[in-house]
């Protein structure tokens, strides 16, 4: 059990470096458009189209690893405040919850890249296939989903759904320099 759960922290890692490098090529195309427009006249529309896809990137790639440290999205109002198999059984319905939606997240990815490749959909920029792009919604997913099973293989075993040391993960990646 332990192998599949490093696997998974491996693969979740390797996601946010590569979102994390989206981020950056980001911030890179979105210096030279200004640079383009603004210093010599000559904008670039693809750029505002490759930017929307690599948002897309970062957001299906990093999703894994957020749920992974328990920086995703949550509602800890109540989990905050119960304890034991209470406690346990919240969590449990949560990760269904979220398994549920990936499941039905793949599904309809699924679904949208086979209608784009039946009608040969085409992006913006001529030699894209829209598909192309759509295949990370179901990828991003399908990440999502093997680290929500892993989770509930860890309540199920009686452990934290998060990762260990999770908490102090993520309090040392949003510690700012400020702080």
């Amino acid at each position: 059990m332990e192998a599949l759960e490093r696997a998974v922290r491996a693969v979740s890692a390797g996601a946010l470096q590569i979102a994390a490098a989206a981020c950056l090529i980001c911030f890179a195309l979105m210096c030279y458009a200004v640079a383009m427009r603004y210093f010599f006249g000559a904008p670039q529309p693809w750029i505002d189209y490759a930017l929307g896809w690599l948002v897309v990137v970062m957001v299906m790639f990093a999703a894994p690893a957020a749920q992974l440290t328990g920086e995703h999205v949550a509602v800890d109002t109540i989990s905050d405040r119960v304890r034991g198999s209470a406690r346990r059984a919240l969590t449990a319905f949560g990760l269904l919850w979220v398994g549920a939606m990936c499941a039905v997240m793949i599904w309809e990815g699924s679904a949208m890249i086979a209608f784009s490749r039946l009608t040969g959909m085409m992006t913006e920029i001529h030699p894209v296939r829209l598909w192309w792009i759509q295949i990370l919604v179901p990828v991003g997913f399908g990440l999502m989903l093997v680290v929500v099973l892993m989770q509930l293989l860890r309540v199920a075993r009686g452990l934290d759904a998060g990762e260990p040391g999770a908490a102090d993960e993520a309090a040392r990646l949003k510690a700012s320099p400020l702080e």
